[in-house]
């Protein structure tokens, strides 16, 4: 689903996906029913001693109102809690790429995460403390807030209830929750950060299959995505974690195939196809009239050719232009920044002269070659 920017904070892009805009009616329903409000009046009367006016509460459409202000209260309150983190970050020198508000909850987009336990630790804590201060100056509100403002008084009250209640839930050590990211920085403390990544993931995995069975077993939909989402987040960055640490010290000159297989910008699709079965190569530079590179072109980019004449059909035609990059850059940021782009393709330049061709077959051969030498097995 697609996501809308709709203001920045501190130069982050705060963001609101389509889910969350599917999915706020539905909240807001949900808080404001009869049931809840009563449930919420009885917690708020017990925990502050400020009493509701019930009659009022659900007279006409003022459950409506309730619903639609308490469900945004609580976005902006999760907008806050995804802001603590990265002020931290940002104090840190860190990137922050977005905030994404959706159907879970919220997302801060970090460029990269750091690998000093204490870094993540505090960034990953600060999250869950903004959202215990902002229940502290809700719970404020509710005392000084007169028995004439029955609504504002009833969404501070929730809204105090339900930031604990976040902050709570996001402790549980179910990564990459903010729980799950503070134990595995404090595993890091005594364990390589690989080792420690690889625990925390397990445990979120467990987390994600307790969510499964809780959320079938009582019909609650939002752990079962929830549930989708930490068994999906925690397998992935323990994979991204793996990927790191075999391409550590490695870079993009390290891995790429100098001295490519070339073909011309007139070269036609048939002739293509001769030589990529005479080559054998899985990707070949596309150079043009003045033997500079263009594109690259691979045996997928024969199928964008469909029914065409392959005798009249150039290379031209279906070659991708594909990123330049510098032989020096990390192998692994590179990585990240390909896929991120659509592929794993670039052609490898020093200064504007040609250096070769990346492709995923490079990634998967340097990936072979370190798992060897790291379980011990000649090179």
């Amino acid at each position: 689903m697609r996501s809308y920017t709709i203001t920045e904070i501190w130069d982050i892009p705060i963001r609101v996906n389509t889910s969350l805009l599917l999915f706020l009616p539905i909240l807001a329903w949900l808080i404001g029913s009869g049931q809840q409000i009563e449930l919420y009046a009885g917690l708020v009367e017990g925990l502050t001693g400020v009493g509701f006016d019930l009659a009022r509460l659900r007279a006409g459409s003022t459950p409506w109102l309730v619903g639609i202000v308490a469900a945004v209260g609580l976005f902006v309150s999760v907008t806050i809690h995804e802001l603590g983190h990265s002020w931290v970050a940002l104090r840190y020198g860190l990137e922050i790429e977005s905030i994404t508000l959706w159907i879970l909850g919220g997302l801060a987009s970090l460029k990269t995460f750091p690998k000093e336990w204490d870094r993540e630790f505090w960034i990953a804590i600060a999250g869950p403390v903004s959202s215990v201060l902002v229940a502290v100056v809700c719970y404020a509100g509710v005392l000084v807030a007169p028995a004439s403002l029955q609504v504002p008084r009833f969404v501070l009250g929730w809204l105090a209830i339900t930031n604990v209640t976040l902050a709570v839930f996001n402790l549980l050590p179910a990564f990459p929750m903010d729980g799950g990211r503070i134990l595995r920085a404090l595993l890091a403390r005594s364990r390589p950060y690989g080792v420690a990544t690889r625990i925390a993931a397990r445990i979120g995995v467990g987390f994600a299959f307790l969510f499964v069975i809780v959320g079938v077993l009582d019909f609650q939909i939002i752990l079962l995505l929830l549930a989708f989402f930490i068994y999906g987040a925690a397998t992935t960055e323990s994979k991204a974690v793996l990927l790191d640490e075999l391409f550590e010290g490695l870079t993009v000159g390290d891995i790429v195939t100098r001295d490519p297989a070339t073909v011309t910008t007139t070269t036609t699709v048939e002739e293509l196809g001769e030589q990529l079965l005479r080559d054998r190569k899985p990707i070949h530079l596309v150079l043009d009239a003045d033997g500079s590179p263009v594109g690259v072109v691979a045996l997928s980019d024969l199928r964008t050719a469909g029914r065409r004449d392959h005798a009249t059909t150039t290379v031209a035609e279906i070659m991708r232009d594909v990123p330049r990059v510098d032989p020096s850059a990390d192998a692994f940021d590179t990585l990240v920044e390909l896929q991120g782009s659509g592929g794993l393709d670039a052609i490898v330049q020093r200064n504007g002269d040609l250096v070769g061709v990346l492709s995923e077959a490079d990634y998967a051969h340097a990936m072979t070659i370190q798992r060897g030498f790291r379980s011990g097995v000649p090179g």
